[in-house]
């Protein structure tokens, strides 16, 4: 019989093929780029993709933590409403109770932790599923930011503030200081999970529970933990959009938990857990803002927009669907 011929893995084009395979969404957003850019000649311009880039940073920055609880074999729906409550927060101490304002953003972080520790001891501990216990804290998390606010808007952040979302390195064309905000958590989470045993554990949790945990992992305890860092990074994304925006307000944050989800899923993060890379989740999030950018400046109807976004929601899960059943 004969013996299968064997591929080159140093060849052209098993080459061109990896690189396919892992840099698809990449290639698709170079092309969606040159046709915005062919259908308006506004959108290929420094501005705009500066532009771009940070309004990426804060869903970027937010799409973290859901990756990790994705790759954890889990998810979390409150991720936007906990977002919104740690700017409102933040800005409610700021402006309205006169905190300092590095004090009233410790607050928010701190509380932006706590529910996501929350959701990590419901959900591991005692058993309750992450739909349910992160669809609850969604709603907990949204009436109390009406509460906080009164539903109406926080503007005028302390100048303190607003280097974070819009300042720059190297002066006014420089290089914004939320993009390297940005940058910097996807290098570190990057490394954490390719490099250290925390990150392996990650995918041992999410790939098979009963395995990890005979592995000697603490699976409740790990679970947890992930659950805490992405209410950590939603509660520190809030800060940096309400640095950028000036304002908080109720609609901060608003359909994150979707966006990011739709971000990691798009980018090559299964929903099944135990499979995908941070990185794949920063550039899902570019996808997202450039294609949404695109239809704005196309000036497409934002009820249109909304449509699209389920369009690419459902079909980013079966994309997922039809990747797990390929492996």
């Amino acid at each position: 019989m004969e013996g299968k011929v064997q591929q080159d893995p140093n060849s052209f084009k098993t080459i061109i093929q990896r690189f396919t395979k892992e840099y698809m969404l990449v290639i698709a957003i170079v092309i969606l780029a040159l046709v915005f850019s062919i259908a308006s000649p506004y959108f290929l311009t420094v501005m705009n993709i500066r532009n771009i880039f940070q309004q990426t940073s804060a869903l970027a920055i937010v799409a973290i933590g859901q990756a990790m609880v994705l790759i954890c074999g889990a998810f979390d729906m409150s991720l936007g409403q906990n977002l919104c409550l740690s700017s409102c927060l933040a800005a409610y101490l700021m402006k309205m109770s006169g905190w300092n304002p590095w004090i009233a953003i410790g607050a928010a972080l701190v509380l932006g932790t706590v529910i996501g520790l929350t959701n990590g001891v419901l959900t591991s501990y005692l058993k309750v599923p992450p739909f349910v216990v992160t669809l609850g804290t969604q709603m907990i998390c949204k009436g109390v930011a009406k509460l906080i606010t009164n539903a109406a808007p926080i503007p005028s952040m302390p100048e303190e503030i607003a280097f974070i979302g819009r300042g720059n390195i190297g002066g006014e064309n420089g290089l914004p200081i939320n993009i390297l905000i940005m940058l910097i958590l996807f290098i570190l989470f990057a490394f954490v999970l390719k490099k250290t045993r925390f990150g392996r554990n990650t995918y041992a949790v999410g790939g098979n529970q009963e395995a990890a945990y005979f592995a000697g992992i603490n699976v409740k305890l790990h679970s947890t933990v992930i659950f805490t860092l992405a209410g950590f990074m939603a509660s520190f994304g809030g800060i940096v959009l309400l640095s950028r925006l000036n304002s908080a307000a109720i609609t901060n944050g608003n359909l994150y938990e979707f966006d990011t989800m739709i971000s990691c899923v798009i980018g090559g993060v299964s929903m099944s857990g135990g499979k995908g890379k941070i990185w794949q989740a920063f550039f899902g999030a570019i996808f997202l803002t450039v294609f949404f950018n695109g239809m704005t400046m196309l000036n497409i109807n934002s009820f249109i927009q909304d449509v699209l976004k389920g369009v690419i929601l459902i079909g980013a899960v079966l994309l997922d669907i039809f990747r797990n059943k390929k492996r």
